[in-house]
């Protein structure tokens, strides 16, 4: 009787001890997929590359869940189509060359009704493709296919073939649908971190041209500014002239010159092309580079014009210009001038008088073939000035939109009589600037007086 007893705990001690280790086994393998569950979290924030995710979680999975091979198919958003995105395996190159149908083979399937499929007989299943196995010659057994969802859109596939030691399992299909989960997550921060690389390439680039672009119009307006003459008369001769130019941006259309034809007679020109810019600036270059070429002794401001227009606008270029330009006698104050389609310049006489020079008018330079050019004749008296501008004086504008406009031109060189032509332009551009009361400069200024001393 004592022995029955014995016998009987015995039996159930060592039940007992099966059961707990039965259990000791279980509770062992469920803190192996836990343990590899956060393995993937963490290798999630390791890095924000799709490629290295993808290899970093399929390696920690297949530590678990031991495979022959192993892919991640993304469908195409353009053509549904799958793509082998990652193939693991001794065929994975020639895997990821093949792109499968919407709906062929098992991961097609998977992918257009996001359920996973446990295939423990491939070749068996009506589901399964061999375009796969016949272009890479690799032997199919078995395999477990789950989606990758993100926002109940499925992204791709996961899929794991020919498992080492017997059959895919309900558990080995709950194991890999938990590792798809992180999967969706890495793909959606992939590509949001690929967009913000892609963002800083081309800022980086766009930088760069622009850096690029503002270096070579420095440079552009440093020769542009080297057609325009650098000094202004001495005060033993018997004029007193002073021109400036102020572009709105690093070069610009407008110009001026003036030089001497011989001792008794100064040449001098102002004029604005059409165009801003680069453009604008060789036109200008031309258009300087032109008319002191041709300008020479006996030769009339409206005849130049004519000779420069002719050589301009024989090419039929996209842009013209405006200019008044004259020849000034020394000895005796007269004034030679001409224009085409020009602002009205001004005269401001000793006793603060203030005449517009009433010039016949003609095209810009380049509008027209065979464009005449007409002169008209006036004098300057010891004390008088003369004033040619471009309209980016009288086109000034305010905050309030309003412009500088020719009666407040006309206004100012009202009180301009005793100074000198360097000191009516600098306050000029005072008066100017005041008005638009920090309201950016849309337009090229230049200016120039000429004075009888």
């Amino acid at each position: 009787m004592d022995g029955q007893w014995i016998a009987a705990g015995v039996g159930a001690l060592a039940g007992a001890a099966a059961g707990a280790g039965a259990l000791y086994a279980i509770v062992q393998m469920r803190l192996r997929r836990m343990k590899t569950l956060l393995e993937i979290s963490m290798q999630l924030n390791s890095t924000l590359k799709r490629r290295e995710q993808m290899e970093l979680i399929m390696n920690t999975a297949k530590r678990v869940l031991p495979v022959e091979a192993a892919s991640v198919l993304l469908v195409d958003p353009e053509t549904d189509e799958l793509i082998f995105e990652l193939a693991q395996g001794e065929k994975g190159a020639a895997v990821r060359e093949i792109r499968l149908r919407p709906g062929e083979g098992i991961a097609g399937h998977v992918a257009q009704s996001g359920q996973s499929v446990v295939v423990n007989d491939a070749k068996a299943d009506s589901r399964w493709s061999n375009r796969v196995a016949e272009r890479t010659g690799f032997d199919t057994r078995n395999l477990l296919t789950v989606p990758i969802v993100n926002r109940e859109r499925v992204e791709g596939v996961l899929q794991v073939i020919n498992k080492r030691s017997g059959k895919f399992t309900n558990r080995d299909r709950l194991l890999l649908e938990q590792v798809a989960r992180p999967m969706a997550v890495a793909l959606e921060n992939a590509r949001l971190y690929a967009k913000v690389e892609e963002s800083l390439a081309e800022l980086q680039s766009t930088t760069a041209i622009k850096e690029r672009l503002e270096s070579e119009l420095q440079v552009a307006g440093t020769i542009q500014m080297s057609f325009l003459p650098r000094t202004m008369p001495s005060a033993y001769e018997p004029y007193d002239v002073c021109a400036l130019l102020k572009s709105a941006k690093e070069v610009g259309g407008d110009f001026y010159n003036f030089f001497k034809i011989d001792d008794d007679h100064l040449f001098f020109a102002l004029g604005d092309v059409s165009d801003k810019g680069i453009p604008a600036a060789l036109f200008m270059a031309v258009t300087l580079t032109l008319l002191k070429g041709k300008m020479g002794p006996g030769l009339s401001p409206g005849e130049l014009l004519t000779m420069v227009n002719d050589e301009l606008a024989r090419d039929n270029p996209l842009v013209f210009a405006t200019i008044v330009c004259g020849v000034y006698t020394c000895s005796t104050g007269e004034l030679v001038m001409s224009e085409g389609g020009h602002c009205t310049p001004y005269v401001v006489r000793a006793d603060g008088s203030i005449e517009p020079v009433k010039l016949k008018k003609s095209l810009p330079l380049a509008a027209m073939e065979d464009a005449v050019y007409h002169d008209a004749r006036l004098s300057l008296e010891p004390g008088d000035r003369l004033l040619l501008y471009t309209d980016g004086i009288t086109e000034a504008e305010n905050s309030a939109q309003e412009q500088y406009s020719s009666d407040r031109l006309r206004e100012f060189l009202g009180m301009t009589p005793g100074m000198s032509s360097a000191e009516t332009i600098d306050a000029l551009l005072m008066h100017v600037f005041m008005f638009a009361d920090g309201a950016p400069q849309s337009d090229d200024i230049a200016v120039l007086t000429l004075m009888r001393r």
